[in-house]
């Protein structure tokens, strides 16, 4: 990678704002320092997601990465929950396949937040019809997942995959399945944790990129199954290539 490659997309400006606001979690104090959010850390998330793109290509073609199907508001739902504070302090962006909804899609995805960044694959809380579809995949095909899991490059990189297993196999299987460690998993995930200030360090892109590499075989074999049953269901509207969304504003998730 060049120097442009080296320059680091976020700065120390990022991780004050995003302690500030942890501190100032109100409308009140947001509105006024909202030109400081977009100039230190929206902006810094587009120009991050477009570097990411211009660099999927060449290892994980099926995954989307624009500011449009990457990223997320700031604003937290808060409809359903006890914490009402307004906004999230943590920025993240996703890469899901562009076939399916991020929602629905296993992912490549990095948070930066006030007290540590994350470099994580996979597929997070799936819901049941996503979950029994990964586990009749795992269940049919679980030499290739053994295979891109239990090398010693993903040991040494992200230490294995995990996944809130169950105490016990799930129905279906019997206790002895050759997978029966895997069944019990109730998300999928790999991913390591890294303190704060690197995501402000020349190397962070660099370190993401190596991380995504290892990680991108395992988040194509989770989407296999999400795929066939999301085709399943509207087979229409795969009789074409789904192009990639045009830049615009984030998503609300």
């Amino acid at each position: 990678m060049g120097t442009a490659a080296r320059t680091p997309l976020f700065t120390n400006r990022t991780l004050s704002f995003l302690r500030s606001l942890k501190r100032n979690n109100e409308r009140e104090w947001f509105a006024a320092h909202r030109d400081t959010y977009l100039r230190d850390v929206h902006q810094p998330m587009v120009n991050f997601v477009e570097r990411i793109a211009a660099e999927l290509p060449a290892f994980a073609p099926e995954l989307a990465a624009s500011p449009r199907a990457s990223l997320f508001r700031i604003y937290r739902d808060t409809r359903f929950s006890a914490d009402k504070t307004p906004f999230k302090t943590q920025v993240g962006a996703v890469f899901p396949h562009r076939d399916l909804h991020r929602n629905q899609s296993a992912c490549l995805y990095v948070e930066i937040g006030p007290d540590g960044t994350m470099i994580a694959g996979g597929i997070y809380k799936p819901d049941r019809p996503q979950l029994l579809a990964i586990r009749e995949h795992v269940a049919r095909t679980h030499r290739r997942l053994r295979a891109l899991v239990e090398t010693p490059a993903i040991k040494r990189v992200v230490g294995g995959i995990e996944g809130e297993p169950l105490l016990r196999v799930p129905p279906g299987y019997p206790p002895d399945h050759p997978a029966a460690e895997y069944l019990k998993f109730r998300h999928f995930v790999l991913g390591t944790d890294y303190p704060a200030a690197f995501a402000t360090s020349p190397g962070f892109l660099g370190e993401i990129l190596r991380l995504f590499r290892h990680m991108a075989p395992v988040v194509s074999y989770l989407n296999e199954p999400l795929l066939a049953a999301s085709r399943a269901r509207d087979p229409l509207e795969f009789t074409e290539p789904i192009a990639p969304k045009s830049v615009g504003r984030p998503l609300r998730t």
